[in-house]
């Protein structure tokens, strides 16, 4: 289940994952740390997930939104953080949710032990 994505601000992101964790589950937060050309969500936009793979936030939308949130629950069970590469052809684009192609690079890392 998700947070409203629209209403999130980065203050919200860190409070659910700290009230995520208070509450006992595993929690990874991913960050936007590279784009290039086309990309809906800024450097520095978050995303958080729990070990359900519930979320709150947005680091892109579509396909790759799915993909992070694979990888953080993955993340999550594994202790081991990773740096997701997604870059498309203009082509591809749509199919990904990046409207004119481009390049974005998030950083998921499990929070906690």
């Amino acid at each position: 289940m998700s947070e409203s994505l629209s209403e999130t601000t980065p203050h919200d992101i860190l409070a659910t994952a700290a009230a995520w964790r208070g509450a006992g589950r595993g929690v990874a937060l991913a960050t936007v740390v590279t784009t290039w050309g086309s990309s809906p969500r800024p450097v520095g936009s978050q995303l958080v997930v729990d070990d359900t793979g519930r979320f709150a936030g947005s680091v892109s939308g579509g396909c790759i939104e799915g993909a992070v949130i694979r990888e953080a629950v993955d993340a999550i069970a594994t202790g081991r953080p990773r740096l997701l590469d997604f870059g498309v052809t203009n082509e591809q684009a749509w199919e990904v949710g990046l409207a004119c192609g481009g390049k974005v690079q998030v950083f998921v890392e499990r929070l906690g032990s």
